[in-house]
């Protein structure tokens, strides 16, 4: 059921908001995925210059998940009592000069610290997206943007292997670290300077009619402590940190395990493995993209935002549970590597879908709250993955590991289909 207002058109002045808003955030989104991947595309020549053994990779890997995780229980609240504008511009100072950090590294231990120091910046990005979606748009039209920002992830690890590998052959691994640290640097400056939130005194009569369209968005409090320990109170809270958790669990398994997977249990060569590997999170970039579109038209339709944008993940990551199956067992490689491409196109999909069901389902003034709190349980899934997943396939085989990942989305599916239901009141 639509309001009669639901398709009024953006005016003018908005439109040209929003998309400099959507602008600065894919850029500063791919330049977050870059300084994350910097780690994993150099991981040959940091274990070789530094004499570390895979477990002290595997630890370095998982580094900045925790520390990332950890923050967004504390910056969601942040941004909703600060604004996007100056705790993503902050954290674009920190996490970038901690990628410059990573750079100087020579010993483990200085190294660990450079990535958690990387994920502490690093978790404003996602709450503050939100945020901004959720004071540029109104609620019915926020899956596009959703997907696009949302797009910037697959987009940054697409773009990584391809970027930095040749720099790091041409100089050194360092220079990676430093080059991508150097470019967070120009972007908080152009993001502190460009992005501004919407000002209602300043706005007029229609430009406010389209802001407020929905009843979600209308003025809201300030956020407070009090008010953001509320939401633990709410089972929607809750089934969308653990159905985030199964969604991201299984991404981060292929998005930490996928070259091994296929060079070890596939017996490919590094280079067809290299491309194999790309392939996938091309077809994510284009997931985070028509999913955000695909979720407003389903919106609209449904009886409520809530439950159109809540359906839209729980299909989503069925989808990835349903292809992962085959993924794993089939003997085909060809096939294999389609079906783990259907993976990511829906994990980001669900993704995308997920940041958007946040706007809708939380109260105007902790938005960037129950986003973050769903992208903590998200992280705690993809910082245990790449662990588990280990084990399970230096235990056993790479099979059991991409089964376990499914029934673990399974069971995220479920939290989100029987747990969020209705939005949480003001």
């Amino acid at each position: 059921m639509t309001t009669p207002h639901a398709n009024l058109a953006a005016p003018a002045r908005i439109r040209r908001r929003q998309t400099l808003a959507l602008v600065l955030l894919v850029v500063c989104g791919v330049i977050n995925y870059l300084d994350r991947a910097t780690l994993a595309v150099a991981n040959e020549y940091i274990r070789a210059d530094l004499g570390l053994s895979l477990g002290q990779m595997g630890l370095l890997l998982s580094a900045f998940s925790w520390s990332y995780a950890l923050c967004q229980l504390p910056v969601g609240a942040l941004v909703d009592k600060i604004g996007p504008r100056w705790l993503l511009g902050a954290g674009l100072v920190l996490w970038s000069l901690a990628q410059m950090a990573g750079g100087f590294a020579a010993t483990f231990s200085y190294f660990v610290i450079a990535r958690i120091a990387l994920g502490i910046g690093e978790a404003p990005q996602f709450p503050a997206a939100a945020r901004v979606v959720s004071n540029w748009f109104p609620a019915r039209a926020r899956g596009t943007p959703t997907g696009v920002y949302n797009s910037a992830s697959p987009l940054g690890v697409a773009l990584a292997p391809l970027l930095l590998a040749p720099l790091i052959v041409a100089t050194s691994w360092h220079w990676a670290f430093f080059i991508t640290g150097a470019m967070g640097l120009v972007a908080a400056l152009v993001w502190v300077t460009l992005y501004r939130d919407p000002v209602r005194e300043q706005l007029t009569t229609e430009e406010r009619a389209y802001l407020e369209v929905d009843a979600v968005n209308a003025v809201a409090p300030k956020a407070s402590f009090s008010s953001w320990l509320a939401l633990f109170r709410y089972r929607v809270t809750w089934g969308m940190m653990l159905g985030f958790f199964g969604s991201v669990y299984l991404n981060w398994v292929y998005l930490t395990w996928l070259p091994g997977y296929l060079r070890t249990e596939r017996h490919m060569d590094l280079a067809y493995a290299g491309i194999a590997s790309s392939v996938p999170f091309m077809c994510g970039f284009a997931g985070a993209l028509i999913a955000g579109w695909a979720s407003d038209r389903v919106a609209r339709a449904a009886t409520s935002p809530v439950t159109g944008r809540r359906n839209a993940v729980v299909v989503s990551t069925l989808g990835m549970v349903a292809f992962t199956i085959p993924a794993a067992l089939v003997d085909s490689n060809v096939v294999a590597v389609a079906c783990i491409s259907i993976v990511i196109f829906l994990a980001n999909a669900s993704s995308a879908c997920a940041w958007s069901l946040a706007t809708v389902a939380a109260p105007p003034s902790r938005v960037a709250s129950l986003g973050a709190l769903q992208n903590f349980g998200g992280f705690l899934g993809g910082a245990l993955a790449p662990i588990l997943t280990g084990y399970i396939a230096q235990t056993w085989s790479f099979v059991p590991a991409l089964l376990t990942g499914a029934g673990i989305a399974f069971l995220g599916a479920m939290s989100y289909l029987f747990l969020v239901t209705r939005p949480i009141p003001e």
